[in-house]
């Protein structure tokens, strides 16, 4: 913001990302100079919207690891993201303005000085570089300072505004005691061996109802009918001629795959003195401690001392101590260019020699790939010309190379591993592709080329009944199974209940009666009922799992069950938790308070502190800017807006 507050390149080369205005080395935008809005008297210029537009580009760039056009950065809100900054760094210079703070030439001067953008070869501050960066960006010197003087009031308001801001420590303490409670549960899984009888096989009617009712699990995706034509190096490499004498330059061009000495996987550690070598050996000798465990002593890991596969030449001296050891151990003391040291030695790897001979075959193959694929480079104009005037695919196949091809495609379906479908290029074509698109070339990864024409696009259809009648039954019995386990658990559940509390009654077993009974059969009489749930043992409570923290894991048990355990109110009460189509009945057996002393609990409690201070700073900092830009009133120049997207790619 220059003049009335213009944004600075200042932000483009200090990187103060806290007001938001960054990407040095972009170029200066030349849509005109008409301001996009204000906060108060202090304005923002479409030459600073455009920098920021585009440092939000480059950044998000820079984290998804794509490119994206301005079209797509307005469509995920990038642009938004942008104006958010501007508007924020404008309400602030206008109340640093009102309120009058800034500061000296002394601290500008340090900041112009320290920048790395305007040092020289010698790391010192260069008066012309300063200069040439500022030409560069279509700024004069006195412009920057100014915008730099300006960038440090932000800074110290931002600051002064957000200092008393602090974690509530009755809420770190709840959050840590919540993070680091723990808990003993049983858990059990029940399964149709669990259910007193075998779920009823479903009549025809009941089949076709569930065909019905769920018929989206039954239906046909969208089909589109490709034709198409493509050309992959491997469909040249047969006609493709390769020279003798280029293949055994190749081989002694890469002679080190085919020819290398028998090497081990070897591990070193250094040591300040020979005695101090020596001791260690006698105490992995005395079977003391390990090597790992004497890296440990050291502060290191075995990453760090990892010299990975090596050659008796390339140890030096200790080669000879190291290569003698014909079973994984450890050798020495023994010299290197660091010091005494002791050597682990994990695996032999044996020597290896390949003759051209052996070799030609897989060389040949690699090399020719390689100049099919390069013909086909050369030849990609030629094909695209010959799309663009008219020819169509099966012209294409006449007339070049490339083969034809007819595919049923479909989103989400298994590709053909030796198809045109494995090609993501492909996939993403054939997704986007409509009855109006004439043929074009596209380049696979690997160098070949295809073009593609949509024949018919087949919507999503119910398959028939009598095409998937086993399917249905498959899907209704494993459903009815699922349905019946859930009501035996709630039925377990209340029985468990039942032994705790004397007081609570069985639950009616009808819910898990048969499909057969509930289709009317007869069922057992309430006395009978009562009786046998009277001579009912009590539930096992199942697997003990004592001690589970919050975000633990139990092995081969949905982290749902995990998860719904910290959900149990009090100890002793079972809850049946449905997880991954899965059932299970999970007893609180004891709530262990959090430990919050030593070393362990205070880092967590640092923690915790320390992000809940940084949501609610904030928070209160996006609630002062809004402010800010509420007293001071904001404008919108939504035209200069259009202009600067428009014009920025």
């Amino acid at each position: 913001m220059r003049g009335k507050g213009k944004s600075t390149i200042v932000w483009l080369l200090m990187g103060m990302l806290v007001l938001g205005l960054g990407g040095f080395g972009v170029t200066n935008f030349s849509g005109g100079s008409a301001d996009i809005g204000s906060v108060g008297d202090v304005g923002i210029s479409s030459q600073d919207y455009a920098r920021t537009l585009r440092a939000e580009m480059q950044d998000f760039s820079a984290r998804t690891g794509r490119q994206i056009s301005a079209a797509e950065a307005k469509a995920i809100g990038v642009d938004q993201a942008a104006l958010a900054r501007l508007y924020t760094a404008a309400a602030l210079e206008a109340e640093a303005n009102r309120v009058g703070v800034s500061v000296g030439d002394k601290a500008v001067a340090e900041q112009i000085t320290g920048m790395s953008a305007f040092r020289g070869m010698n790391g010192q501050f260069d008066r012309n570089i300063y200069a040439d960066a500022l030409r560069r960006e279509g700024m004069r010197e006195a412009e920057f300072e100014h915008d730099l003087r300006m960038d440090l009031a932000r800074l110290i308001l931002q600051r002064a505004a957000l200092a008393g801001v602090e974690a509530p420590q009755p809420v770190v303490a709840l959050t840590q005691g919540w993070l680091l409670e723990t808990r003993d549960i049983h858990w059990r899984e029940l399964t149709a061996k669990d259910l007193p009888a075998p779920v009823a096989a479903p009549d025809e009617a009941t089949l076709q109802a569930w065909h019905k009712a769920n018929a989206d699990r039954f239906t046909a995706p969208e089909i589109r009918k490709i034709t198409y034509v493509w050309l992959t190096p491997e469909m040249l490499e047969d006609e493709v001629e390769v020279d003798e004498q280029a293949l055994r330059d190749l081989y002694q061009d890469r002679i080190d795959e085919f020819q290398q000495p028998e090497r081990r996987m070897v591990e070193r550690l250094v040591f300040p003195t020979v005695a101090a070598a020596e001791e260690a050996k006698a105490r992995i000798d005395r079977g003391e401690v390990t090597f790992e465990q004497l890296a440990a002593e050291r502060g290191l890991t075995l990453a760090d001392i990892d010299l990975g596969e090596v050659s008796q030449a390339e140890l030096g001296a200790a080669g000879e101590a190291v290569f003698a050891l014909d079973q994984p151990g450890v050798a020495g003391p023994a010299s290197s260019e660091l010091g005494p040291a002791l050597f682990s030695m994990n695996a032999i790897l044996e020597p290896l020699d390949i003759p051209f001979e052996q070799a030609r075959d897989d060389l040949r193959l690699e090399a020719a790939v390689d100049r099919a694929r390069r013909q086909i480079e050369e030849r990609s104009g030629e094909f695209a010309d010959l799309l663009a005037g008219g020819a169509t695919l099966e012209d294409m196949a006449r007339d070049t190379p490339m083969r034809l091809g007819q595919i049923d495609w479909s989103a989400g379906a298994e590709a053909d591993p030796d198809g045109i479908d494995a090609y993501p290029e492909f996939r993403q074509r054939a997704a986007q592709l409509t009855e109006k698109d004439f043929p074009e070339l596209f380049e696979t990864e690997d160098g070949g080329v295809f073009a593609l024409r949509l024949d018919e696009l087949v919507p999503p259809a119910l398959i028939p009944f009598e095409e998937v009648r086993d399917r249905v039954a498959e899907d209704w019995t494993r459903n009815e199974t699922h349905r019946q386990l859930l009501a035996l658990a709630e039925e377990r559940r209340v029985e468990a209940e039942a032994a705790a509390e004397p007081g609570i009654g069985p639950a009616p077993a009808a819910a898990t009666a048969p499909v057969a009974q509930a289709l009317g059969a007869a069922a057992p009489a309430s006395g009978d009922a009562e009786a046998a749930a009277a001579d009912k043992p009590a539930p096992a409570p199942g697997t003990p799992a004592p001690n589970l923290s919050r975000g633990g894991f139990i092995n081969g048990v949905p982290q749902d069950v995990v998860a719904q355990a910290f959900e149990i109110a009090e100890e002793g009460a079972t809850e049946v938790v449905d997880a991954e189509n899965r059932v299970f009945l999970v007893t609180l057996d004891k709530i262990h308070p959090a430990a919050t002393d030593g070393e362990e609990g205070a880092q967590i409690r640092a923690g915790i502190s320390a992000r809940l201070a940084d949501s609610l700073r904030q928070d209160v900092f996006d609630y002062f800017a809004r402010a800010l830009q509420a007293q001071g009133g904001v404008t919108l120049n939504q035209t200069a807006v259009d202009a600067v997207n428009a014009q920025v790619q």
